[in-house]
């Protein structure tokens, strides 16, 4: 029987379940001529067989035309499904992006359009200012209910909050125990109203794997009864950050959802936290930053 997850609510009233499927990672083709996979289109299909609402892609990924036919398959109508993608590529016209995915996403709009990568877009040559105009254009257009960003550190919002008419509604970004951000940063985007997406969750037992959380990780989960990866997804609901996570099998689909049941002690978050603070790993985006580089 699906799970049902529970939404937050985004700053324009939107309810976003907290845990959502992507198609990155283990999905992710490094160009477009790795054709089309209909594994993925499975995947996603059990994804949403097993509970998952909110499915996440990306124009970077090349899996939108494999996410648009699980939709069109899954038997699930359009309007109880949360769909996320992003502008990467595309970032010099922003709208002809958007209608792009749309076309291979098989759906009229979007429930969250992110721009996928700020160094991407100012590289192409784009102000994050005139971008974020552009997406505004779009949300006003009702071809995305929300619009929000993706790897935003704070001199990026910034600029964008100074010319924003319409906020952002997310910042989608890697949040770990490994990577928790520096200067509260997490706290501070929530304090503008803007919602905290995670990706990269898992880094700690997968990138990460002989670190120092190994230990307490396999504790706690043994203590709970669960597997480590549902104690991972619970620390991070538990700071009202959203979790995007994909998977290869269907039986991981089981171990990330008993996070939902799953209550993690004060103890065992603060454990959690101080022992992921004095590692440090970076999964994504590291030829931006130095190799200590927290931000």
């Amino acid at each position: 029987m699906a799970r049902r997850i529970p939404t937050a609510r985004l700053n324009n009233s939107q309810e976003i379940p907290v845990m959502g499927f992507g198609t990155g990672t283990v999905w992710y083709k490094p160009d477009p001529t790795v054709g089309f996979s209909q594994d993925a289109v499975e995947m996603v299909k059990a994804a949403i067989a097993a509970g998952y609402r909110h499915l996440d892609s990306a124009e970077l990924y090349y899996t939108e035309e494999e996410l648009g036919v699980a939709i069109k398959e899954c038997g699930v109508p359009r309007d109880e499904l949360f769909i996320t993608t992003k502008v990467y590529q595309g970032v010099g016209n922003i709208p002809q992006a958007l209608e792009s995915s749309l076309k291979k996403l098989q759906v009229d709009h979007v429930d969250l359009y992110l721009l996928h990568d700020p160094y991407k877009t100012m590289a192409e040559g784009v102000t994050l200012e005139d971008a974020w105009k552009d997406m505004e254009t779009l949300q006003r257009a009702c071809k995305t209910k929300a619009i929000g960003v993706s790897s935003f550190l704070r001199p990026h919002l910034e600029k964008i909050l100074k010319v924003a008419e319409i906020k952002p509604a997310v910042n989608q970004i890697e949040f770990h125990p490994y990577y928790q951000r520096t200067e509260d940063y997490v706290r501070w985007v929530q304090q503008q109203g803007i919602a905290v997406q995670s990706f990269m969750g898992l880094a700690p037992i997968t990138w990460g794997k002989g670190g120092p959380l190994d230990g307490v990780l396999s504790e706690i989960a043994a203590r709970h009864g669960v597997p480590e990866s549902a104690v991972l997804f619970r620390w991070t609901l538990n700071q009202d950050v959203i979790s995007i996570t994909t998977a290869r099998t269907v039986s991981r689909f089981e171990d990330y959802l008993q996070a939902l049941d799953l209550q993690l002690s004060e103890e065992e978050m603060e454990r959690i936290s101080t022992v992921g603070r004095s590692h440090h790993l970076r999964v994504y985006l590291n030829e931006h930053f130095s190799s200590d580089d927290r931000s």
